[in-house]
């Protein structure tokens, strides 16, 4: 656990390299290229959140974008926390402040592989504290799209109830 305080900000592409050591330091998450972090923190930047510690340490990264084809929805590519940034909430504070800094967004979405006990906590607490109504189902299985050699990746829709 760490003692510094963060703040969240929009990434930029200065940010790029360092949010790709940040994600090699988070296991089991993907490691893209450092291109494609680049692209994440300069063209995606309005959909992605950084937190960066009052000494410029990037604690955590949190990227994502909005699906042509589902204009109204978020779609949460990665969720990196530092770990000696883990455990006090900050994760789902930038997941939150992102959430509500998207205009006209009313659904988010994620993938998670089974047993990322991480990730299925932090989006169970989001759903809940955003009073959304969850579906989920598997969106790119194993056997299907990776050959077996990667875990499903459950899909996971929370929107806002309808009247």
């Amino acid at each position: 656990m760490n003692n510094t305080t963060v703040r969240l900000r929009k990434p930029n592409a200065k940010d790029g390299y360092a949010v790709h050591q940040l994600i090699s330091q988070c296991p089991p998450l993907d490691q893209n290229s450092v291109y494609c972090n680049l692209l994440q923190c300069s063209d995606l930047s309005d959909s992605c959140i950084l937190a960066e510690s009052d000494t410029g340490v990037i604690a955590g990264f949190i990227s994502g974008y909005r699906p042509p084809a589902r204009p109204d929805t978020l779609f949460i590519w990665q969720v990196a926390l530092h770990p000696d940034w883990r455990g006090q909430g900050i994760a789902l504070k930038m997941l939150t402040e992102l959430f509500a800094s998207q205009s006209n967004a009313t659904a988010l979405e994620t993938t998670i592989s089974p047993g990322n006990v991480a990730s299925e906590t932090l989006f169970a607490r989001f759903f809940e504290q955003q009073q959304m109504q969850v579906v989920k189902h598997t969106l790119f299985s194993s056997a299907e799209h990776f050959a077996g050699k990667h875990d499903d990746e459950v899909l996971y829709r929370g929107s806002k109830a309808t009247a």
